[in-house]
């Protein structure tokens, strides 16, 4: 096990929360909220609110129309001696999405990561490429994934390993948080509210506290998956703490 923990911190696990672009459709120039009137036509056959209401509620989710405003990431170290991991955890949420990207670019860049994220394939790891071209942001080389083949991927996802090859299953984190025993994420906020947060009441940080929740209970379902326990005992660091 000593071993495993070791390879340990050559994992990167991550979460994104993202935002509409603007708080209202109306603040959008004209070309955007012709652009989001189509897609809310599409989003109508099921949900028969109107495209502003869809807008603040549903835009966030597409990275042609929202942003990311924090991106959480945990990583462990391991010293044999002591027998003793460490977790450190650190969020990005800059002034402007452009800033966030750049810090986040910037760690993606001093090693050799192997990134990991629930559903992580379909909806982070695009997302923050779509997001980074749209800032005019030059990949890093663990985002340059076309062209490549799967093994040549350096991505983990804690729902693809869930699914063991069935395409149609989808499993969300606190379920299987659930199944393995591990404290929820969910304590005050969850990802339904993060634009009502961010827009109504200007509340960054508790955000970003519940990202990092976000990213501990995906590294944790890792864990699981090895046959370790949910509440696996081990120090946490958080780097956005002042006395770290």
């Amino acid at each position: 096990m000593a071993d495993f923990f070791e390879h340990l911190n050559e994992i990167l696990f991550l979460d994104i929360e993202t935002i509409s672009g603007v708080e209202n459709l109306e603040d959008l120039p004209e070309r955007w909220q012709e652009e989001w009137k189509k897609k809310a036509l599409q989003l109508q056959k099921t949900d028969e609110r109107d495209a502003a209401e869809l807008y603040f509620e549903k835009a966030g989710i597409y990275a042609e129309f929202g942003k990311i405003i924090c991106i959480g990431v945990g990583y462990f170290t391991y010293k044999r001696e002591e027998d003793q991991l460490i977790y450190r955890t650190k969020s990005y949420a800059g002034i402007t999405e452009h800033e966030t990207l750049l810090e986040f670019r910037a760690l993606l860049e001093k090693k050799s990561w192997c990134i990991c994220a629930h559903n992580g394939k379909e909806f982070d790891i695009p997302y923050i490429c779509r997001r980074m071209l749209v800032n005019k942001i030059p990949l890093p080389e663990v985002l340059q994934i076309s062209g490549k083949k799967p093994w040549e991927i350096k991505h983990l996802d804690t729902l693809e390993l869930w699914k063991f090859g069935d395409y149609k299953h989808y499993t969300r984190l606190d379920l299987l948080a659930t199944i393995f025993d591990i404290p929820s994420s969910k304590e005050g906020i969850d990802g339904s509210m993060v634009n009502t947060v961010y827009y109504k009441e200007d509340d960054l940080d508790n955000i970003r506290k519940y990202c990092l929740r976000d990213v501990e209970v995906t590294a944790r379902i890792y864990l699981a998956y090895q046959g370790l326990p949910g509440d696996l005992s081990f120090e946490i660091i958080n780097l956005d703490s002042p006395a770290v």
